[in-house]
C-alpha cells in the first residue's frame, strides 16, 4: 500500500469551475451557430431602434454610462456615424470579480439611413442613458398635401 504524504496530495479544485467554463464555452458556440431567422439579440453596440414618423425619421439609442462629452455624431451621406467611448470603472485593488460583464471602451456605429434627410435639421438628446436623434426628412421626402380647387 503506498502512502501519500500530506504535501503530495493535489491541491483541491472547485468543481463549479470547470462546469463553468464549459458553460461559457457553449454560450460562445451557441452565438456563433444560432439558427437562421430566429430573433436573436444584435451583438453590436449601443443597441437601437430606428422608426419613422410622416416627418421625421427617430433613433433612440442605449447608452448606459455613456457622457454627452463623450459622444460624437455626423452625417456622411445616408449614413448616421456614432461614435463614443464609455470610461473604465477601475475597481480596488484585490477584488476578485465573480462577473464582469458591463463593457467599456470606445465603440463606433454607422447606421445607413433608409430616407433623405435635412441634415441642419438634426437634434439629439441624451437622457438617463437614452439618447434620442431626430432627423427630420428633406422636403422632397415628407408628403404634401395639394389642395384641388374647382373652375
Amino acid at each position: 500500500m503506498a502512502f501519500i504524504r500530506f504535501v503530495d496530495r493535489p491541491t483541491f479544485r472547485n468543481p463549479w469551475a470547470e462546469f463553468e467554463r464549459i458553460r461559457q464555452g457553449l454560450d460562445e458556440l451557441s452565438r456563433s451557430y444560432g439558427e437562421k431567422g430566429k430573433n436573436q439579440p444584435a451583438n453590436v453596440y449601443p443597441p437601437l431602434n430606428m422608426y419613422e414618423e410622416p416627418d421625421r425619421l427617430l433613433i433612440t439609442a442605449e447608452l448606459p454610462g455613456v457622457r454627452v462629452e463623450d459622444l460624437s455624431l455626423s452625417i456622411d451621406g445616408e449614413t448616421l456615424n456614432l461614435q463614443g467611448k464609455r470610461d473604465n470603472h477601475q475597481s480596488e485593488p484585490g477584488i476578485s470579480y465573480h462577473r464582469r460583464e458591463i463593457e467599456s471602451g470606445s465603440f463606433s456605429r454607422a447606421i445607413g439611413l433608409p430616407v433623405k434627410v435635412d441634415n441642419e435639421r438634426v437634434a439629439a438628446k441624451l437622457n438617463n442613458g437614452v439618447l434620442t436623434i431626430t432627423l427630420m426628412k428633406a422636403s422632397a421626402v415628407t408628403p404634401r398635401q395639394i389642395n384641388v380647387s374647382a373652375e
